[in-house]
Parts: structure tokens; C-alpha cells; sequence
């Protein structure tokens, strides 16, 4: 082979790697073309409003000031010696943890009752659409259901009365010692379809097999659901109550919409402390810093989430 067609080879051969490798390149970069868009989007509508809530956090009259000074922690400080942030604080905690074990528990019973051979399926379809109405509403019109239900003179103060387990008219939303509960049970009552529905799919899913073989072990129906049903059900459950307990512990319209944080702060939450913060009084710095606390509290709850979801 002669110096001049080894020369023309070798340079076919660069040429080809080159564009191998050119191919490879762009092949890669096609991935990130495709996540460009919605990367753009997340930073522009989530990750720059956080910087921006996070830096007004450690300002001195953010927005309502045209020269704001750098205070560092102090708004934190403001609002950690505030009394009515910890109530609010109380408050949360309570309507987050009393939503998510009764949501967990109604969904649970109805998801065994739906999943029941011994019932008639007429009748399941019939309840399946009954259970799910409530998932079906949104905030504005659960609050005005709940309003109506549990004012003085409504439907279930008559029907206490008529069962004689009240002698008086309730004032539910207007009380300090019952607008709490009463705004937790409206709260149970429209959150638990989403637990319904997917431990349902949970039931459904369970190999019958392992219910036959205990039942051969001489494994009484209670045994079966401690032992096949809960185990297998525990993944979804895990899963269920981190992300309801992320969303409960925001939940804003239901509370404005029916009791505003009142009365007397009685049913007072974090997300109804910011807003008033932030619209009410105009302190935009502590509105902030307040929310900067919710948000870590959640990217708490976020962590053990995703942290359960890499076990599995």
C-alpha cells in the first residue's frame, strides 16, 4: 500500500471518529433539549420565587420600604417570640396529624368494604361513586357545604337536637372550643377518597393465593388482615400519609373560607399566620420568614418521602 492511500485511509478514519463522536454528542444533548423547557419553566415559577421569599426573609421591610437593610435572622427571632405563631404552630400540627390518621382509618374501612365479595356489586358501584363525591369538590364549595351544615340553625345541630344529644344550638365555626374540631372533621371528610382509591388499588393487587394458603395455615379473618393485608398495604400507606401530611399542613382555602383563623386565632394556621402577615399587616418581611418555616418544615416530610421511595 502506497504513503499516499495509507494518508487518504487514516483520514477517512479521523473524519469517521469525528463524526461518531459529533453523533454521540448531540445524541446526549437531545435529553436535555427535552427537559430544557419545563427546567426553564420550574425555575422561573418555583426555584426563583423561593430565592426571592428567602431573601425577603432576611430584609427590613421588603416591598414597603424603597431602601430595605439586611437584618439577617431577626425576622425569624420576631416571629419565633410571637405567641400567636406558635398557636398557629399547635393548630397546624393538630389539623395535619388528626386529618392524616382519619383519612388513613375511613379510607381503610371503606377500601375493604368496596373490596368485599360478600357485598353485592350493585350495590359497591353504587357506594364507590357515594365515597368518591367528596374528592370531586373543591375548596370554595366544601367550605360553603360545611358552613351551612354546622351553622346554628342548620341540619346538624336539628338532627343532634332531635336525637336529644344537645339541648342547645352549637355554634360550630363561631366557638373557640369546637371551630378546630370542626374544621379538622370537614377536612377528614373531603381528604379521604385519595386514601380510599389508592388502597383499593392496594387491595385489589394482593395475591389471592396468600389469603387461601393462610386460611389452610387456619388463619382467622383478623389474622389475614394483621398479617397479608397490612403488610402488603404498608408501602402505599407510607407513601399516602407523607404526601397528605405535605399537603394538609398548606391547606389555605378551607380555613379562610370558613372559620379565616378565627375565632380569636382558635383555628389559627401557618398558612393563615402568613397570609395575614403578608396582606393584613403588610409585613412582608415576616410573612416570609414565616413561610420560609413552612417550607422547611415540608421539605422535611419531603425528604423522609423520597427517602421511603428509594427503599422500595
Amino acid at each position: 500500500m502506497s504513503l499516499a492511500t495509507g494518508t487518504i485511509i487514516r483520514t477517512q478514519a479521523k473524519t469517521r471518529k469525528r463524526g461518531m463522536l459529533s453523533y454521540k454528542t448531540r445524541k446526549r444533548l437531545v435529553a436535555y433539549f427535552y427537559v430544557a423547557p419545563a427546567t426553564f419553566l420550574f425555575c422561573l415559577l418555583m426555584l426563583f420565587p423561593m430565592i426571592t421569599v428567602l431573601r425577603y426573609s432576611l430584609m427590613d421591610g421588603a416591598i414597603t420600604k424603597k431602601d430595605t437593610a439586611f437584618v439577617g435572622l431577626q425576622n425569624y427571632v420576631t416571629i419565633f417570640k410571637d405567641p400567636v405563631f406558635w398557636q398557629s404552630v399547635g393548630h397546624t400540627l393538630y389539623f395535619t396529624v388528626m386529618s392524616v390518621i382519619f383519612h388513613l382509618l375511613i379510607g381503610l374501612a371503606f377500601a375493604l368494604l368496596l373490596n368485599s365479595q360478600r357485598v353485592d356489586p350493585l350495590i359497591r358501584s353504587i357506594l364507590r361513586v357515594l365515597y368518591i363525591l367528596p374528592w370531586l369538590f373543591t375548596a370554595v364549595i366544601i367550605a360553603i357545604i360545611w358552613r351551612l351544615l354546622l351553622d346554628p340553625n342548620g341540619v346538624i345541630n336539628s338532627i343532634l337536637m332531635t336525637l336529644h344529644i344537645i339541648n342547645f344550638k352549637v355554634e360550630w365555626f363561631s366557638s373557640t372550643k369546637t371551630a378546630l374540631h370542626a374544621l379538622t372533621f370537614a377536612n377528614i371528610w373531603a381528604g379521604y377518597p385519595l386514601y380510599m382509591v389508592s388502597l383499593l388499588a392496594g387491595l385489589q393487587g394482593i395475591p389471592k393465593d396468600l389469603y387461601e394458603a393462610a386460611g389452610i395455615d387456619g388463619a382467622n379473618e383478623f389474622q389475614k388482615f394483621r398479617y397479608i393485608t397490612i403488610p402488603q398495604l404498608m408501602p402505599i400507606i407510607i407513601s399516602i400519609a407523607l404526601l397528605d401530611f405535605i399537603w394538609t399542613m398548606q391547606v389555605f382555602p378551607l380555613v379562610w373560607m370558613t372559620t379565616g383563623g378565627g375565632p380569636i386565632y382558635s383555628t389559627e394556621v401557618l398558612s393563615t399566620y402568613t397570609y395575614k402577615l403578608a396582606f393584613s399587616s403588610y409585613e412582608f418581611s415576616r410573612a416570609s420568614a414565616s413561610a420560609i418555616v413552612i417550607l422547611m418544615i415540608s421539605m422535611g416530610a419531603t425528604y423522609f418521602y423520597i427517602k421511603h421511595q428509594k427503599a422500595r
